[in-house]
């Protein structure tokens, strides 16, 4: 009888006990995973990871940047669209890939943002998902550190230009650019004709 009650009490206290709290910044199952939020604004909406916005708001390119970091150097940026189609297939949709970001002497509600003057490898167009499954769209935003001599490596030269079926860890692989610095996501539903 005390064996059940101690038993009880141990349940009781793992039911109490929240579950660990997940640091990841990018959804779940999206690789490399980023740990690390990258602050983005469209103009003064601030973007928390998972963010359900208006297709409207998502139209201009975004401010990015870090909070409580001290970058130097460059950095290249993707932004990609992790539930498109084509051709009614799913695959990946790429919304952007920057290079040359930089740190700017500016900063946004505390952020430390950063800028570039480059529109490629691929320039930025905002989410537009068409109506149908999914229901919503998930875009994810990945920041790196840009290597010397950055180039698009060859075997994903197609992907960039054609924007569908970015394979982005092997990109990665490809394009030795290690693990994020930081990662974002937002969420716009299929359809929204908003403007």
């Amino acid at each position: 009888m005390r064996l059940c009650a101690v038993s009880s009490f141990s349940s009781l206290l793992l039911l109490a006990t929240p579950p660990p709290v997940s640091t990841q910044t990018t959804p779940p199952g999206f690789t490399p995973a980023a740990n690390t939020t990258l602050d983005v604004y469209y103009g003064a909406q601030y973007i928390s990871p998972g963010l359900v916005v208006r297709k409207s708001v998502t139209q201009k390119a975004p401010i990015i940047g870090l909070t409580n970091s001290t970058l130097t150097g460059k950095y290249i940026l993707a932004i990609i669209d992790i539930d498109g189609s084509q051709n009614s297939r799913p695959t990946t949709v790429l919304h952007a890939l920057l290079q040359d970001f930089t740190p700017a002497s500016t900063t946004q509600n505390g952020t430390s943002v950063l800028t570039t003057k480059a529109t490629t490898p691929s320039s930025y167009f905002g989410p537009a998902p068409p109506a149908g499954a999914p229901p919503t769209h998930r875009y994810v935003f990945v920041l790196h550190a840009q290597p010397a001599n950055f180039a698009v490596p060859t075997a994903h030269k197609q992907a960039v230009s054609s924007r569908f079926g970015i394979e982005w860890a092997r990109f990665v692989e490809d394009a030795g650019l290690g693990v994020p610095v930081a990662g974002n996501w937002l969420q716009v539903k299929s359809g929204d004709s908003s403007r």
